[in-house]
C-alpha cells in the first residue's frame, strides 16, 4: 500500500472514530449481550427521565399505591420520607422522550393526583417536574392523558432545557414481540435514578385487574420492575419501545419484606402507539369520552363445544348478554340474551346477538370488540356481522359518546 495511501486512510479512520457515537465508545472487551445491553443504555439512558409530582406542597410519595409492608424501611429513611415527610423530593415515577417535541411518555396513574377530575389541567396547587440524567427539575406540563390504557403524556415548559444528546425512543411493534426474547427496562426504581435492569420476556397478553380501565392484553417481563420504574420503558435489543413499565406483583422475600420477585407488566407499545394522536391533541380519554355501541358482552370462548352445537352458535364472537336502553345498540334491533343455561354449575347468557366481525374484520373475543369501538369516534358509523338464530347480516349502528357524568 502506498505510504500516501495509507496517510489518507488513517485520517478517514481518526475522522469515523471521532465522530462515531458516544454510545458505541468502552465496550470493546465485553460479551455481546453485555455490549448490547451498555450500548442501548448508553444511547437512550439520557432520553428516560424521573417524574416529581408535588401537590399541597408536598411531595407525593412515590411508594404511593404499593402496600406499606413492601417497603423496606431504609429506603424512607434514606430517601427521606420516614413519616412521609415533604422535606425531601423525590421521584414518583419514570418517562421517556417519544419524538423531536420531546414529548415524554409516562403512566397516567403516576400525575394522576396533580390533575383536575374533568381533564389534564393541573390543579392550582400542583406542579410536574421531569428531571433528565445528571440534570436540574424542569417544569412540566400534561399535554394528554389516557386512562383507558393508563398512559400520560407530558412536555417540558422550556424545552431550550432539554439537554443536546437527548434522542427520541422509537417504538416497536408489540404485535412481533416473543416470549424469551430480551428484555431492558430503565428507570428510577426508589428514586435511584438511571437504573438499568434486563431480563425476558415471560409471557403476552396477561391480564391484570386494575390497570387502566379497560382489559389490557399486558406484557409480562422477569426484568427488575420496583416502585419509581412506572412509565419508564421497556426495550428490546435494538433500543425499540416494546411496552411502558406499568406494574409489578410483589411477593414474600429474603426476611419476610416484601419486593420484586420477577414478575412485572408493561403496557404493550402498540396501544401506545395508536393512543398518540389523542394524547398529543391533548385532554382526557377515559370511558365518558369514548364512543360505545350501548352493549354488555361474553366472549364465546368460554361455551363449550356442545353447548354452542346445541344453540347454534358460531365458534367465535362475543354474545350480547344485554343492551342499553336508548342506546346505539337498542336503536339499530340488537338484541341481548334472553335467558341461561346452566353449564358444570355455571349460567351462561343464550339467545342473544353475537357479533362475529366490525367492518368485515373478526372480533375473537370481548376484548378485540372493546378495542376496536373504543378506536373510533362519536358519530362513526360501523358494519356489525351479527349471527342470529343460525343466520348472519349486516347491522350499522351509529356510535355515541357517554356524556361525562352520565
Amino acid at each position: 500500500m502506498p505510504r500516501g495511501f495509507r496517510f489518507v486512510l488513517s485520517i478517514v479512520v481518526g475522522l469515523l472514530l471521532l465522530h462515531a457515537p458516544a454510545y458505541a465508545i468502552g465496550t470493546e472487551g465485553l460479551l455481546e449481550d453485555e455490549r448490547n445491553t451498555v450500548e442501548v443504555f448508553q444511547r437512550y439512558g439520557p432520553s428516560v427521565v424521573a417524574i416529581n409530582v408535588t401537590v399541597r406542597g408536598e411531595q407525593v410519595d412515590p411508594f404511593q399505591g404499593f402496600p406499606e409492608e413492601m417497603i423496606p424501611p431504609r429506603f424512607r429513611e434514606f430517601f427521606g420520607f420516614p413519616e412521609r415527610s415533604p422535606r425531601r423530593r423525590q421521584g414518583a415515577g419514570s418517562g421517556f422522550v417519544i419524538d423531536d417535541a420531546m414529548h415524554i411518555v409516562t403512566n397516567y396513574h403516576v400525575v394522576r393526583t396533580a390533575l383536575r377530575q374533568d381533564g389534564t389541567e393541573l390543579l392550582p396547587q400542583a406542579t410536574v417536574e421531569v428531571i433528565f440524567p445528571g440534570r436540574d427539575p424542569i417544569p412540566a406540563r400534561v399535554v394528554g392523558a389516557n386512562a383507558l390504557y393508563d398512559l400520560a403524556l407530558l412536555q417540558p415548559e422550556d424545552l431550550g432545557t432539554v439537554p443536546d444528546d437527548v434522542e427520541p425512543i422509537p417504538l416497536a411493534d408489540s404485535d412481533r414481540v416473543l416470549v424469551g426474547q430480551k428484555a431492558i427496562a430503565i428507570g428510577n426504581p426508589f428514586g435511584l435514578h438511571s437504573t438499568v435492569t434486563t431480563g425476558i420476556v415471560s409471557a403476552l397478553g396477561r391480564d391484570l385487574p386494575g390497570v387502566g380501565q379497560l382489559e389490557i392484553p399486558m406484557i409480562q417481563t422477569d426484568a427488575a420492575i420496583n416502585p419509581g420504574n412506572s412509565g419508564g420503558p421497556l426495550l428490546n435489543s435494538r433500543g425499540e419501545v416494546v411496552g411502558v413499565n406499568t406494574a409489578i406483583l410483589p411477593g414474600l422475600g429474603v426476611g419476610g419484606q416484601r419486593g420484586f420477585i420477577g414478575i412485572g407488566f408493561a403496557v404493550p407499545s402498540n396501544l401506545l402507539r395508536e393512543s398518540l394522536d389523542d394524547l398529543v391533541a391533548g385532554g382526557l380519554v377515559d370511558l365518558t369520552s369514548r364512543a360505545r355501541l350501548g352493549v354488555s358482552v361474553i366472549g364465546l370462548g368460554g361455551y363449550p363445544e356442545e353447548v354452542r352445537r346445541t344453540l347454534r352458535l358460531p365458534e367465535k364472537g362475543v354474545m350480547i348478554v344485554a343492551v342499553e336502553r336508548g342506546g346505539p345498540a337498542e336503536e339499530a334491533g340488537l338484541r341481548g340474551a334472553g335467558f341461561r343455561v346452566d353449564v358444570d354449575d355455571q349460567m351462561l347468557p343464550a339467545g342473544g346477538d353475537v357479533i362475529v366481525a366490525v367492518n368485515g374484520e373478526e372480533v375473537a373475543d370481548a376484548r378485540t370488540l372493546q378495542r376496536m369501538v373504543f378506536a373510533r369516534k362519536a358519530g362513526e358509523t360501523v358494519r356489525l356481522t351479527v349471527w342470529r338464530d343460525g343466520e348472519t347480516r349486516d347491522v350499522e349502528v351509529e356510535l355515541r359518546e357517554v356524556p361525562r357524568g352520565g
